[in-house]
């Protein structure tokens, strides 16, 4: 199973906000921090604000915050959200009838491990929230990026 770049940016930046709970975050922020293209993160953005993961507020003060606390945010259910297929062979999304039909589609076992495989990797994410994946390094590390990443108040 490979996540796709969307969703480790998703990912990344509800760390950054997890760790930035006391504040409202700029979306120029989290680009720069992660060397992230600001307009990919804006549609990636988007996308949390309308799973409920992330909060936006527009204007002069505005900015990101989590959607709920980070002990509320399953890492699965930011998965799920995420990623547009998560079949990890082509069977997997459908009767075995797609473009080119699969011999082995009435009785397949291949597909049936690999649907546990898959179940078995959403069981760990969905045990994980942000919360725990905050211990003291990412949470440090974020923090000097923070500090280094945003001008100093007058």
């Amino acid at each position: 199973m490979r996540l796709t770049l969307y969703t480790d940016y998703a990912l990344r930046t509800l760390l950054y906000l997890a760790v930035h709970t006391d504040r409202r975050v700029a979306i120029r922020e989290v680009a720069q921090t992660y060397g992230i293209s600001e307009n990919h993160l804006v549609k990636i953005i988007h996308h949390l604000g309308r799973g409920g993961f992330v909060h936006t507020q527009r204007g002069r003060g505005g900015g990101l915050t989590l959607g709920r606390p980070p002990e509320e945010i399953c890492v699965g259910d930011v998965v799920r959200h995420t990623e547009e297929d998560m079949a990890l062979v082509g069977c997997m999304s459908c009767s075995g009838d797609g473009p080119v039909p699969c011999l082995l589609a009435g009785g397949c076992h291949l597909r049936g491990v690999l649907g546990s495989a898959l179940d078995a990797f959403m069981g760990v994410l969905d045990k994980t929230t942000l919360a725990d994946l905050l211990q003291p390094y990412e949470r440090q590390t974020l923090m000097r990026a923070a500090a280094s990443a945003t001008p100093p108040s007058p």
